[in-house]
């Protein structure tokens, strides 16, 4: 493929120019949904997507070490990918440098992209992504639209990242100068709306903003049988065969307390279900928590407990089809802050879920509206013991395959990717 500059117009369709941090192959939650969201938008509009080289994980194959970009093609899309450094995950100016590569980076690939209407950016990096969707419809005359999947500076305030307020009140007026050059925000909850209107106390300057869920592909992510030979391979694996399966997987990173929830956890060893299952937790992926949860659970010679590394894309339906019941939590602050987007994975296998989530935020809502789980508020340590102990105790019952039942039919009714694809598309064409 030649540079993105021969982006035309010919076939009636605008051109829409997504800045993604990370984009596919990168396993990162919101490098999955940009890939699907721009996927699905191909039939609309000609798509180029301005990213980091395959990074996610800290690590840079060699093959893009050599050259500041590379322009690709999957599926449709055009991808113009940015060299940046390798960086460790638990070191802070590491990640800094890494995040800032993609930045400048950014920032000069968009020189490389052609004409173009609409700009599409996403709130990752925090404050950087809002400030490069400034800058892309600067450049080029755009409309942009800006979709906030997690709100900065509140986000780094609720886990108590920096308390320098300096920083902090230069990080809000920022995000704010981004959401008021936009054309449109998008957000992904109820919550996330009610944080936008609280940004600007003016209500007349409450920027346009309109609220779409995020999705999963039920056609990828469906429920398996216990005995399916896939499902059963990856059971073996990671020795989870005849097991119990509380299950963790995504991000294992700052924002879900899963420091606190290691040490409830520990309450359960040696624990097993009325039918005699050892009872297993199992994490799933990788991220800035891990090393700490994998001493912590060698120090307290904790058997209970299994990492696993990050699935293939392919292979994420095995994993998540091996946990009988999956977490889905956020640290205390995180309402209106993020909302975790693991939860449609983990209703389009068709699973319970235990929601350590605060009342009124999204996710929470949807598993209190949909009956698919138990839910219980960021740091109630004994609450979330008794829900895991209830979960045992009723690891035979039918409520259990009630409860992801109904988790199935509500994703497969509302939460799908064709539906909410085609909320974006209407959205855009409206500008």
């Amino acid at each position: 493929m030649n540079e993105a500059t021969d982006n035309k117009t010919s076939n009636g369709k605008k051109n829409l120019l997504i800045y993604a941090h990370y984009y596919a192959p990168d396993t990162a939650s919101t490098g999955q949904i940009l890939q699907e969201l721009a996927e699905g938008m191909t039939d609309t509009f000609n798509i180029t997507v301005i990213c980091a080289v395959p990074s996610y994980l800290g690590t840079v194959d060699d093959k893009y070490k050599t050259q500041k970009f590379y322009f690709e093609e999957l599926n449709g899309v055009k991808i113009v990918r940015i060299r940046v450094p390798e960086f460790d995950k638990t070191k802070g100016k590491s990640r800094i440098k890494n995040i800032l590569s993609y930045f400048f980076g950014a920032m000069r690939a968009t020189f490389k992209t052609g004409k173009q209407h609409y700009v599409f950016t996403i709130s990752q990096p925090p404050i950087l992504g809002g400030l490069l969707g400034v800058w892309g419809k600067w450049i080029k005359r755009a409309k942009l639209i800006y979709n906030i999947q997690d709100f900065n500076p509140e986000q780094t305030m609720s886990v108590g990242y920096t308390h320098n307020k300096a920083v902090l009140g230069l990080m809000m007026w920022l995000d704010k100068f981004s959401c008021k050059r936009s054309n449109l925000i998008i957000t992904v909850g109820r919550d996330l709306g009610e944080t936008i209107e609280k940004r600007f106390s003016n209500k007349r300057k409450v920027p346009k903003y309109t609220i779409i869920n995020n999705w999963i592909n039920e056609t990828e992510i469906y429920p398996l049988e216990p005995d399916n030979e896939k499902v059963a391979e990856f059971k073996k694996k990671y020795n989870l065969t005849d097991k119990f399966v509380f299950m963790y997987s995504g991000n294992i990173g700052l924002y879900y307390d899963l420091e606190g929830l290691i040490k409830v956890i520990e309450k359960f060893q040696g624990t097993k279900t009325p039918d005699g299952r050892e009872v297993t937790f199992a994490f799933v992926g990788a991220g800035s928590v891990l090393d700490k949860l994998v001493i912590y659970t060698r120090e307290h010679q904790m058997t209970n407990v299994v990492f696993i590394p990050y699935q293939d894309k392919s292979d994420l339906n095995y994993s998540l089809n091996a946990g009988d019941v999956h977490f889905c939590m956020n640290a205390k602050g995180i309402k209106g802050v993020s909302c975790p987007s693991k939860f449609y994975g983990l209703a389009a296998a068709g699973k319970p879920v235990l929601g350590v989530l605060e009342k009124g935020s999204e996710v929470r809502c949807l598993i209190e509206e949909i009956g698919c789980g138990l839910v219980v508020e960021p740091g109630d340590y004994a609450g979330v013991e008794d829900e895991i102990r209830w979960f045992i105790e009723n690891s035979n019952s039918d409520e259990l395959k009630q409860m992801g039942e109904k988790n199935r039919k509500y994703l497969v009714e509302n939460l799908t990717e064709k539906v909410s694809v085609e909320k974006y598309k209407r959205a855009i064409l409206e500008l």
